[in-house]
This record gives structure tokens, sequence and C-alpha cells, in this order.
């Protein structure tokens, strides 16, 4: 199984961070704008639609507002099994996200990870604009 994590250093404060990350609709309006166009929900899940055209419905398996995590698992052409976690952590006066994604097959890992890498420079840019 392959794994990619990617860690976002934000000067926004962990709380609003988390905020923006456990609402699981808005991920196209408050987290990943440009990334992400449009997120519809579903009892338990997320249809999410990417820049790149693609689709994929994501079941919600936890919103944990004491750890500040959030894990889905998506469905897609591309992979047979993907798990999907962010967590939002205080570090210093900063605050530090990882997101984490392990998946099946492993020969998806290049694909998955350019999309991660977009994700990440979205999330950054709306994370900093919080404060």
């Amino acid at each position: 199984m392959a794994t990619i994590r990617k860690e976002i250093m934000t000067s926004a404060r962990p709380e609003r961070v988390w905020d923006a990350i456990r609402d699981i609709g808005a991920l196209h309006t408050r987290l990943v704008p440009g990334f992400v166009v449009d997120t519809r929900l579903e009892p338990g899940a997320r249809v999410v639609t990417f820049a790149n055209g693609l689709t994929v419905r994501e079941q919600i398996v936890a919103v944990d507002d004491e750890a500040r995590r959030l894990v889905w698992t998506a469905e897609s052409q591309r992979t047979t099994h993907y798990n999907g976690a962010v967590e939002v952590f205080e570090k210093e006066a900063m605050t530090l996200v990882v997101w984490t994604a392990d998946f099946l097959p492993d020969t998806a890992a290049a694909d998955i990870g350019v999309m991660m890498e977009a994700g990440a420079r979205a999330m950054k840019a709306a994370l900093d604009q919080l404060g």
C-alpha cells in the first residue's frame, strides 16, 4: 500500500483551521477553492468534483473534534482502496495540518501525488487567509 503525506504550515489559529476542515460540504469554498470546484453532500458522504473534472464519492468515516481529525474513504476508478485523513496540530505560534492518503494500487502514486501537491497549495492559500 502506498502512502503520501503532505504537511501544511499556516499562521491561522488551529480552531479556525479545524472549523474550515470539519465543514465537509465546503471544500470548494473554504478549504481548497480552485482545486475542488464543487462539493455535494449525501447521507454520510460527499461527492467532490475536482478542477481536472474528476468526481469522487468520499464516505466520511470520522469527524473528531477533540483530536481535530477528519477521516474519509474514496471510491474512484483510479484506486481499489483509498483512505484519507487530515489532522490539525498547534505547533509553537503556527498551525500544522497533516494530510495523509493510503491507497492501492501503488501505481496510482504519481497521479495522486500530483493532485495532493496541488491540493496542499490550494489549502495553504485558503488557510493563510483565515488569519
